[in-house]
């Protein structure tokens, strides 16, 4: 029997059987065991089967075994004789993939391209009605040919073009439109057109504008934007099109639907960017008559800047190849009307239209330095007359925004100073009117009441932009508005506002990237002069001036002298008594600045080590032993300040220098006679809360060396390393009473569970947490601190995965007691908080699944032990619940909804305003992800959650401000029909809420209820 017959008796059956027979077939001609004639002739009777499906499965079986043959098997002379086979069959299954094959072989040639062209033109004049997947295959091969054989269907021509359009013509499927416009773009391109651009321009345009939506779950992927990308590139093809593209693009700019006028717009900028310059020139001023409308009568601002857009890309096309600002350029004839009349909008600056116009007059300029030329030349003079009779300030303010815009097209054409583009070839315009621009924002600035906010900030805007612009001011013109700026930062008296000073800081940072040296001169002494040596009573001038100087620190110099300045304007204020703040607010500004900086490769940092690390923290641990003067250093708020900057600092050190802070982390860089390290000390000595106070820098020492480094108190035998120091620690956080020191304590014992012990010494601290956990004492006292070290001992295992199942069940084995459960339930709220000190930023062991996998062991232990505990217990659960679920991701959430929903109800029953504020939150998350969750469970939400609301006597503004969000994202997400029974019980329970003693909550109040109260009414189609 032949492979032929086997093949057509298989492939009902087992096409995946019949396709191994085709390829069987195409080993033997390989091998020679038969020859090409032989298999043709074995087709012989099934060929010219009058049975159509016979006929097809035999051309599809010669397709299969032509495809499995090596690229150059085939000679010419066979190639051509399959063609012509394959060609009068055409209309035969297969047929079409046997040509496919046929025509990406190299020996496939010209006179075969044609031949295939024709068959297809020949045979499938009715294309559109034929089955999608057969009208793809067909389109597919076009693109090939179109691809790989293009010359041979160029030479073709008229008969080429106009076969293609007729074949495509009517098709609606999005796959097969996608290869037809990328098709008809090369015919539009490469082949003579002239005579058939209508023809061409209308087979494309009948599409205009695309309104495919996808079906959801889209599994081609073809999305509307891509078509109407591809569609956009026809329109714009070719310059042929403009007489039928331009007035049928304008009349569909007519339309109601903003998304249609959105694509007329952006089809008229790729046509303007295509076609050539003498086609834009002789449309662009009809253009700019219909696009003026959609800016200076804007209804919509996207679609105003889509119309500016266009207007830009015309101008961009006139510019091309000018250089020239003659009045008779088309680039100059179009600027004209535009120009006269934007002129005649800003004779009236404060009417609506004026701001369009200088929009329009900002866009036009950027397009190129000679349209800016144009722009400026016939705007600038009119509008400095018309400043000049300006009445008030309104008036003068609109028209120096419209300078400010202006500017920035000349900051986009001519860069920013210290740009290393290339100069444009044309002066800058606005040198003509430099003195007068500078003079006129200069006034503006300083010579107008401090009461004219927003018309000094307009004129702080343009001075700025007047600064930066290249090669524009000189540096004594840059320096006097340095000082003017200064002067408002400092001498300004803001009456609670501070607007204008942060946005003249913002001038003087940008100035400072350009000028850093203007900075220097003038601005850093005028700041530091401003800074008291003492510690000011009441008068807090000074933050806005740290804030001005930590902004400023950009350039390296800045910041290299800001640091030295602060240091010693420190020492000096801690020479004498008086308020916290200031201080406070110094070593705050030199962590901001420090914190920015490469300080790991930064030449300064050996200094700040000796200064900052070693300097200022030797001064707080004398005092605080009694061997110096008590400073602000000594002060709890201000030590942990002084902790962050250090770490900073200490971060960057390298690890010979991370191993001497190291061993300095209990002896704080003192000798023996001056300090007593507060680890072991003897039993003897009784050290003040305010030497155990600088505990707190040895935690923030200890966070910033590396895990390598090698803690005090640490000793390493053969078989296992000991750490007694972590046994130390635990004593003292015992017995501590502090709540500040004791906080210090338990980070200290997290640090070194999650960094500093190897992976084979963790057994330490899950041993510490067995111990305790076995042997809570009685007194409320001592278990609450014991209950509080074995959190934090979990806290640095479960970060780190280590032990995290067995460490969670002897936590969740504490939630049923009466003495300590509660205390145990709020210790779950450590296990995944955020932390400044245990951070990955410390070198902190922060797996990506720890939060997932706490979750996943959590939620069902809590909600199985919740069914079965007793009443007193239960609250314990639920706290601990809130704990763990507050951290966690949404998507880890969403699937356990079913387990948490009925917990996270009994939640809000709570007491504790902590607790229920984030159940709250969590709800709200969930209600917007998963809103069919919440449907079964409406009529308990909307009862909690109004209480939880309006009782500002037993909850928190949080608690409340939460339930109001809560229920406001109900209508919208859940199904009205669910909502609607209980819209009246909102909308009345809501009216008591509307008189919160808390502004956020009543503006909450009122959103909510509008939300509900709008609840069922349709939407009203613009």
């Amino acid at each position: 029997m032949s492979d032929a017959r086997n093949y057509l008796l298989t492939v009902d059956s087992d096409k995946q059987a019949a396709v191994q027979i085709a390829h069987e077939t195409a080993t033997k001609l390989e091998t020679k065991q038969v020859t090409l004639i032989d298999v043709v002739q074995s087709l012989g009777e099934y060929i010219n089967e009058e049975d159509a499906s016979i006929r097809s499965k035999a051309v599809n079986y010669l397709s299969t075994v032509i495809a499995a043959l090596p690229p150059t098997f085939l000679t010419r002379q066979q190639i051509q004789v399959l063609c012509q086979f394959l060609c009068d069959r055409i209309e035969d299954g297969g047929a079409v993939r046997g040509l496919s094959k046929l025509q990406g072989l190299s020996r496939f040639n010209k006179e075969m391209a044609t031949m295939t062209f024709r068959a297809l033109l020949g045979h499938f004049q009715d294309l559109q009605l034929r089955p999608q997947p057969q009208r793809l295959q067909i389109l597919e091969l076009l693109h090939e040919l179109m691809s790989h054989h293009r010359s041979a269907l160029k030479d073709m021509g008229a008969e080429s073009l106009v076969g293609i359009t007729d074949l495509v013509s009517g098709e609606k499927d999005p796959r097969n439109l996608m290869i037809i416009f990328s098709v008809l773009k090369v015919v539009m391109v490469e082949w003579d057109i002239v005579g058939h651009a209508e023809t061409l321009f209308d087979s494309v345009f009948c599409y205009f504008p695309i309104t495919f939506r996808p079906p959801p779950d889209d599994p081609y992927g073809i999305t509307a934007q891509d078509l109407k990308n591809r569609l956009r590139e026809c329109i714009a093809a070719t310059k042929y099109f403009a007489p039928h593209a331009f007035p049928q693009l304008l009349d569909k700019l007519d339309s109601t639907s903003p998304n249609v006028k959105k694509d007329v717009l952006q089809t008229i900028t790729a046509c303007a960017l295509s076609y050539d310059v003498t086609t834009m020139a002789n449309y662009s001023i009809t253009l700019w008559e219909s696009l003026k409308f959609e800016i200076l009568n804007v209804q919509e601002e996207d679609l105003a800047d889509e119309a500016l857009v266009a207007l830009r890309a015309i101008a961009v096309k006139l510019s091309q190849g000018l250089t020239s600002t003659d009045a008779k350029t088309p680039l100059a004839r179009y600027l004209r009307p535009v120009t006269k009349e934007c002129n005649e909008q800003l004779q009236e600056p404060q009417h609506k239209q004026a701001k369009p116009a200088g929009q329009i007059l900002s866009s036009l300029g950027t397009a190129s330095p000679i349209a800016f030329v144009l722009v400026v030349k016939t705007v600038v003079a009119p509008m400095l007359t018309l400043y000049q009779d300006a009445g008030d300030i309104a008036k003068q303010r609109a028209i120096l925004e419209v300078f400010v815009q202006i500017l920035d097209s000349g900051l986009a054409t001519f860069g920013m100073s210290g740009s290393t583009d290339p100069f444009p070839e044309v002066a800058n315009p606005l040198d003509a009117f430099k003195d007068r621009l500078f003079e006129l924002f200069s006034q503006a600035l300083m010579g107008t009441a401090k009461e004219e906010l927003s018309f000094r900030m307009v004129a702080l805007k343009g001075l700025l932009r007047l600064c930066t612009l290249r090669k524009y001011l000189q540096d004594n013109e840059i320096g006097l508005a340095v000082q003017w700026l200064d002067e408002i930062v400092l001498l300004d008296d803001s009456n609670g506002r501070d607007d204008l000073k942060n946005e003249a800081i913002r001038a003087l940072v940008e100035i400072s990237k350009i000028k850093p040296s203007l900075i220097m001169d003038i601005t850093f002494p005028a700041f530091m002069a401003k800074l008291p040596d003492t510690s000011p009573s009441g008068n807090k001038d000074y933050i806005i001036t740290l804030e001005g100087l930590a902004q400023l620190s950009v350039e390296k110099a800045i910041s290299d002298t800001l640091v030295r300045r602060l240091l010693n304007r420190l020492d000096a204020v801690l020479q004498h008594d008086g308020p916290l703040a200031y201080p406070q607010a110094m070593l705050s500004t030199l962590q901001y600045v420090l914190s920015r900086r490469d300080l790991a490769n930064d030449g300064n940092l050996g200094s700040y080590h000796e200064k900052i690390v070693v300097g200022l923290i030797r001064r707080a641990a004398l005092a605080a032993a009694g061997h110096g003067p008590k400073t602000a250093l000594n002060d709890e708020a201000t030590m942990r300040i002084l902790g962050r900057l250090v770490n900073v600092v200490v971060r960057a050190l390298d690890s010979h220098k991370q191993a001497s802070v190291a061993a300095q982390i209990y002896t704080l860089f003192t000798n023996d006679d001056e300090f007593h390290p507060i680890p072991f000390s003897p039993e003897s000595t009784v050290l003040a809360e305010d030497h155990r106070m600088t505990l707190i820098l040895s935690t923030f020492l200890m966070a910033g060396v590396g895990r390598e480094a090698d803690l005090p108190y640490t000793t390493s035998s053969e078989n296992t390393k000991t750490h007694a120091l972590l046994d130390e620690l635990v004593r003292l956080a015992l017995e501590e009473t502090s709540t500040t020191i004791r906080q210090a304590l338990l980070a200290q014992i997290t640090l070194i569970t999650n960094k500093f012990l190897a992976s084979k010494d963790v057994h330490l601290s899950t041993d510490v947490l067995v111990r305790l956990s076995a042997d809570i004492p009685v007194e409320d006292q001592k278990s609450e601190a014991s209950i509080r070290v074995i959190f934090w001992i979990a806290r640095g295992l479960i970060l780190r995965l280590a032990d995290t199942e067995k460490v969670l069940e002897h936590l969740l084995a504490l939630l049923p007691n009466v003495r300590y459960g509660a205390s145990a339930a709020r210790g779950f709220g450590v296990l995944l908080a955020p932390d400044e000190v245990i951070s990955k930023d410390n070198g902190c062991t922060i797996r990506l699944l720890a939060k997932q996998k706490a979750f996943h062991i959590c939620v069902p232990h809590i909600a199985r032990d919740f069914r079965n505990a007793k009443s007193t217990a239960k609250t314990n659960y639920l706290i601990a619940l809130s704990g763990i679920i507050k951290y966690i991701p949404t998507e880890v959430l969403m699937p356990q909804l079913d387990t948490l929903l009925p917990l996270l109800l009994q939640s809000l029953d709570l007491q504790d305003p902590e607790v229920k504020a984030a159940t709250i939150e969590t709800l709200t998350v969930v209600s917007q992800e998963s809103p069919a969750a919440v449907e079964g469970h409406i009529s308990s939400l909307v009862n909690r959650l109004l209480k939880a609301a309006a009782d500002p006597k037993t909850n928190i503004a949080r608690v409340r401000h939460n339930a109001l969000r809560c229920l406001r994202v109900f209508p919208g997400k859940v199904k009205d029909s669910a909502l609607l029974p209980y819209k009246m019980a909102v909308t009345r329970g809501l009216m008591a809420v509307l008189d919160d003693p808390k502004r956020h909550v009543r503006k909450e109040a009122v959103d909510c209820r509008a939300a509900w109260f709008n609840m069922d009414e349709a939407e009203v189609d613009d």
